[in-house]
Formats: structure tokens, C-alpha cells, sequence
């Protein structure tokens, strides 16, 4: 999930048929973690313990522990997964004193599996069966897609879509983009006008990786021994080429998001469009509080027209730690929060999230047609994307690193240093030579 627009970046996910057992072994042992946990209800009053991030998160836990008085859970917030988080949950698993459960994004989890820090709640009375309830590219995410694999909850998610100013196309005649042909079409219209089309990030690849998942591509893969890296695969060089080419026209800008400038510039009109996830809503409704009922969403641009394919950025999940005394318990309460119309429902009013499980897409709250956006009911342009996300893009368990690397790469082709391509096979460099680093069995 992302709170704000300028929370730290970690967001987006594991997923396709990826076998980790060898990378568990590589990564810190296997005891404990890939095999599913011995699960049965405790006797007697169960406390369990839980680390969030979620803005309100104390308000929900307090509904549940009105109505389980025999499994009471205490609370504790703090920053998001990387401003401190995990690398909190990081020592409290060595020092043997984790919580229960915790909040992890998709795509950290990987690092915690390898690190053998999940327990494998496939066992737990109706986590499989909860297969069902959950849209399926976000079951992926927890489940690695093994067979009788879970290793969270799916949470909450960040199915992409096009934000844009509908009166400035209107006004100037300009067709609402349906291809990403189209789209560079338009943004050299648009730059006609004075305004850029877009912002291109330079720094929150996690976007850029959205694009990568909707043209079809993937970052990694296990065979069930070997990692392998693959950021520079075809599709990833086609998306690196098309923002390339938009880059080196001057026909979208390069501000760094989460900026005061970067709030400016939608705020002023002087970028038009945003593809973002379902949480992009609140970020602009903040950030552009002048444009109020100027903005509409449409599908992202598909790279072949008639094409139905969306890319994701975000998501969190509920998982249970290696070391919990009482997996039963604590499974129970990440289904109820992850999936209760009445939780699903107080996160998205406290916090925004746009839920993973398939019932929450039709929670009343997201059919309603939203003021900001020209009273249109945008969450329903979200719930189709969320159905069209492969399930085949693979995170890796470096992937603060990677981000990093690519990162600075990114910011370097911007200033004319070399091109995100080239920032590309940078990062794929990089992180080979971190998961060797790690004793992390990767092919070259």
C-alpha cells in the first residue's frame, strides 16, 4: 500500500511459479518456514501482537478485539516497511522476539522467505479455502503460486490506471489516449500547449515497474534453485525505450515525485496526465486541491489496441512471523482484517486501501461517484485493471537494492548520462553481485 504520496517507496510484488526452497536454504535454512506450520486452536485466552503502518489501523483491531475477547491483539504502528520497519522485524526474527503478525509489502516478501522469517499458514484452518476470496494475481503474491504455499494475507493492492484533466483535453481537442502510440501522439500535443503530458519518474521505479507487468514482462524467476535476474528483457527495454524516446523530445517532464514542485505542476496544469494506481486518487486530490472536478480516470494505454492489460504498483499483505506461538489465532485475525466487509471498509475511510480481497471491490464506499473527480465512480475503472494483472511478475529479495541502482541510473539518463536502458543493465549487474554477496544462489 502507499499512505501518502511521499511515503517511502517499497511497494509491488512476487508472483508466477516460482519454487523458493533453494533460496531458503540459501538464504538462512529451511527449518520452519517452507513447510506448513502446525496449526490448532490454543486452549484458553490467546494475545497476539501485530506491527502496521496503516493510518487507523488501532481503530480496526479494537473491532475485532471487542468481538474475540478470547483472542485480544495489541498494536503497534510505526514507520512504513522501509523507513524502519522491516529492518526492525529483521532483528526482532534474529533475536527471537518478533511479533505475531506483521505488515509486509509484495514485494519484500521474497526477502523474507529466503531469510526464513514467514511461517507457511497453508495448514491453518481456512487460509486455502480463502484462495477463492482474494483477486487472483494478489494470491500469487503470498503463495509464490506453489501448491499449499501461503505465507500472508493479501491486504490491499495498486491496479494502474490513467488519471487525467478532462476539461484540458476537452478544451484543446485532444483525444484521450487509448494506446501508448496514442499517448506519445498526445503528449506531443499536449507540449504544444506549454504543459507536458506526464511526469516521468526518476526515482520511484516502482512505477516504471508497473509499466514493465502490464507489457508482459518480469524482473525475476526461481527455478527452484537458481534465481534469475532479467531486468533488461525484451519488454522491460521496450517500456525503457518508448520513455526514452519521450525523454529525449522533451515531451514529459522529470521532476522527482512527492515534491512540492511535482504537486505544482498538476496543480497548475502543467502535466496532465498520471498513470498511477487505485491510491493516485488521494494523492492528487491532496497535492492539486485547485483542479477539483477537473479530473477523470480511463484504462492505462495498452501496447496493442483492444488489448486489456494492466500493471500494478503497491500492495501490502498480513504475515504471520516464524517464531508465533499461536499461527492459528493470528491466521484467523489477518482473514477478518483482509477480508470483512466491515474492516475492508474502515481501512479504505482511515487509510485509502483499495482492497485485494474480490469482495471488497464492490464495498458501497468504492461504487459511490467521487466529487474530486468529476463525480465519475473511479473505482470501478480500478476493479476492471485489478482483473487484468498478470500474476506472472516476480520480485526478488534484494529488492531495495535493485531499486536503488536503478534508481540512480534513471537520474543519471534524465541529466543525459547514459539512457534507462543502460540504467537497466546497471541494475541487473548490481544485483547479481548482491545475491551472490548473500550466498544466494543466482545464474549469471
Amino acid at each position: 500500500m502507499r499512505i501518502t504520496k511521499r511515503a517511502a517507496t517499497v511497494a509491488l510484488l512476487t508472483a508466477a511459479t516460482v519454487a523458493l526452497t533453494g533460496c531458503s536454504a540459501a538464504g538462512g535454512g529451511t527449518t520452519g518456514g517452507d513447510d506448513a506450520a502446525a496449526c490448532e486452536p490454543a486452549e484458553g485466552k490467546v494475545d497476539l501482537t501485530f506491527t502496521s503502518w496503516i493510518p487507523g489501523i488501532e481503530d480496526v483491531v479494537d473491532v475485532w478485539n471487542k468481538a474475540n475477547p478470547d483472542i485480544q491483539v495489541a498494536v503497534q504502528t510505526g514507520p512504513n516497511g522501509n523507513g524502519g520497519t522491516y529492518a526492525n522485524f529483521f532483528n526482532q526474527l534474529e533475536a527471537g522476539n518478533a511479533p505475531d503478525l506483521g505488515q509486509i509489502e509484495y514485494d519484500a516478501l521474497p526477502n523474507f522467505r529466503v531469510q526464513d522469517g514467514l511461517m507457511n499458514l497453508a495448514s491453518c484452518d481456512g487460509v486455502l479455502d480463502a484462495k477463492a476470496d482474494f483477486v487472483d494475481w494478489t494470491w500469487g503474491q503470498v503463495s509464490f503460486n506453489e501448491d499449499d504455499s501461503v505465507y500472508a494475507i493479501p491486504q490491499d493492492s495498486g491496479p494502474m490506471a490513467m488519471f487525467y484533466r478532462a476539461d484540458l483535453f476537452e478544451a484543446n481537442g485532444i483525444a484521450i489516449p487509448t494506446t501508448w502510440d496514442e499517448f506519445a501522439t498526445a503528449a506531443e500535443q499536449v507540449r504544444a500547449t506549454g504543459s507536458y503530458i506526464t511526469n516521468f519518474s526518476q526515482s520511484d521505479i516502482n512505477q516504471f515497474a508497473g509499466l514493465v507487468w502490464q507489457a508482459g514482462g518480469t524482473w525475476f524467476g526461481n527455478d527452484g534453485t537458481d534465481w534469475n535476474v532479467d531486468l533488461t528483457g525484451d519488454e522491460s527495454i521496450k517500456v525503457a525505450d518508448y520513455w526514452q524516446d519521450l525523454i529525449d523530445r522533451d515531451l514529459v517532464s522529470t521532476q522527482p515525485p512527492w515534491t512540492t514542485e511535482w504537486d505544482n505542476a498538476y496543480n497548475t496544469g502543467a502535466a496532465w496526465t498520471w498513470n498511477s494506481a487505485a491510491w493516485g486518487a488521494n494523492s492528487i486530490a491532496s497535492g492539486a486541491p485547485d483542479t477539483a472536478g477537473k479530473w477523470a480516470v480511463a484504462a492505462s494505454p495498452q501496447w496493442e489496441a483492444g488489448d486489456e492489460a494492466s500493471g500494478n504498483w503497491g500492495g501490502s499483505s498480513t504475515a504471520v512471523f516464524t517464531g508465533s506461538k499461536h499461527p492459528y489465532e493470528a491466521a484467523q485475525f489477518a482473514l477478518w482484517l483482509n477480508s470483512s466487509s466491515e474492516s475492508l471498509t474502515m481501512l479504505n475511510e482511515s487509510a485509502n486501501l483499495y482492497p485485494a480481497a474480490k469482495d471488497g471491490l464492490d464495498l458501497p464506499v468504492l461504487k459511490e461517484g467521487v466529487e474530486f473527480y468529476g463525480d465519475q465512480p473511479i473505482y470501478d475503472v480500478f476493479a476492471k485493471a485489478s482483473g487484468e494483472v498478470s500474476s506472472d511478475f516476480v520480485w526478488g529479495p534484494t529488492m531495495t537494492q535493485t531499486y536503488n541502482d536503478v534508481s540512480d541510473g534513471f537520474k543519471a539518463a534524465v541529466s543525459g548520462n547514459g539512457t534507462l536502458a543502460e540504467a537497466l543493465t546497471t541494475g541487473q549487474s548490481a544485483t547479481i553481485k548482491a545475491l551472490q554477496a548473500q550466498s544466494i544462489p543466482v545464474k549469471e
